[in-house]
C-alpha cells in the first residue's frame, strides 16, 4: 500500500512538470517572441515660419560733454540732458518708458603730436533708454531729442512686443510638415503610419536687430527727421516627432 502511494504522488509530480515544460515552450513560439520584438518607428523634423512687422523701438539717446573743469562738464550736461527728457515727454512719451541707463565722469589725457600730455579734460555722459510704442514716429523722436540737445544716439533697436499669435501660427506649421514628411515616407517605404509616440519642439525667436547711429548722424536730424525702416522678424519653430508603424 505505502509503495503504491508513492507511485501515484510520483505520477503526480510528472504530471506538472510536463505541464511547465508546454508552457514554456509556448512561450517561445514565434508569435509569442513577436508580442516582445522592438516597437517600429518612424520619425521626422518638422519646421515652420512666421513672420512678423516690428512694432516697438528702443533706442539709446544721450548727451555727451566735455570740458577741463569737472563741475563745468557735469553742469552743462545736466542742463542739455533735462531739455532733452523735457522734448522727450512732450514729444508723447510716457516718463516710465525713458530710463536712465548710464551715467558717467571720467578724466582723459589729451597728448600732442608728439606724444606730450597737454590738457586734462573732464567726460560727462549720460544715457536714456527710451521704448517707443509707435514705431512709425522714431525718426521724428530722435529728431526732437537732437534739436533739445542730445548728441549721441548709440542704437536703435527693433523688435514685437507680443509674439503668442505668430509662435502658434507658426507651432501648427511645423506640425503639419512633419505629418506630410512622416505621411510621404510612410508610402514609399510601403508602411502604415500610426499614432505619435513622442513629440518635443524648438523655438527661434526673432532676435531684435539693430540700426546703429553716432552722434554725427544724430547731429544731422535736426535738420530733418531720420528715415527709419523697420523691416520684417521671422519666428521659426521646430517639432521633432516620433510616429509608429506597421
Amino acid at each position: 500500500m505505502r509503495n503504491k502511494t508513492i507511485f501515484l504522488t510520483s505520477l503526480l509530480l510528472i504530471a506538472v512538470l510536463l505541464s511547465a515544460c508546454g508552457t514554456a515552450a509556448l512561450a517561445q513560439t514565434p508569435e509569442a517572441e513577436s508580442n516582445n520584438a522592438p516597437l517600429r518607428t518612424l520619425s521626422v523634423t518638422g519646421s515652420g515660419k512666421t513672420f512678423l512687422t516690428p512694432d516697438i523701438a528702443y533706442l539709446s539717446i544721450g548727451v555727451h560733454t566735455e570740458n577741463q573743469d569737472a563741475a563745468e562738464a557735469i553742469a552743462s550736461n545736466n542742463t542739455q540732458s533735462q531739455k532733452v527728457a523735457q522734448a522727450l515727454r512732450a514729444f508723447g512719451i510716457d516718463p516710465k518708458d525713458i530710463q536712465t541707463n548710464n551715467f558717467s565722469v571720467y578724466p582723459r589725457q589729451d597728448y600732442d603730436q608728439n606724444g606730450q600730455p597737454t590738457d586734462l579734460v573732464f567726460v560727462v555722459d549720460n544715457t536714456v533708454y527710451v521704448t517707443l510704442r509707435d514705431i512709425d514716429t522714431v525718426g521724428d523722436a530722435i529728431d526732437a531729442a537732437v534739436q533739445a540737445g542730445a548728441n549721441t544716439v548709440s542704437g536703435i533697436q527693433f523688435d514685437v512686443e507680443d509674439k503668442g499669435e505668430a509662435m502658434a501660427q507658426a507651432r501648427e506649421a511645423a506640425i503639419a510638415d512633419a505629418q506630410q514628411q512622416a505621411e510621404g515616407l510612410a508610402e514609399a517605404a510601403g508602411v502604415t503610419l500610426g499614432v505619435i509616440q513622442t513629440i518635443s519642439s524648438t523655438n527661434a525667436y526673432p532676435i531684435p536687430y539693430y540700426m546703429d547711429r553716432g552722434g554725427a548722424v544724430a547731429m544731422e536730424a535736426a535738420a530733418s527727421a531720420v528715415p527709419i525702416s523697420p523691416g520684417q522678424m521671422t519666428i521659426t519653430v521646430d517639432v521633432n516627432v516620433t510616429y509608429l508603424i506597421q
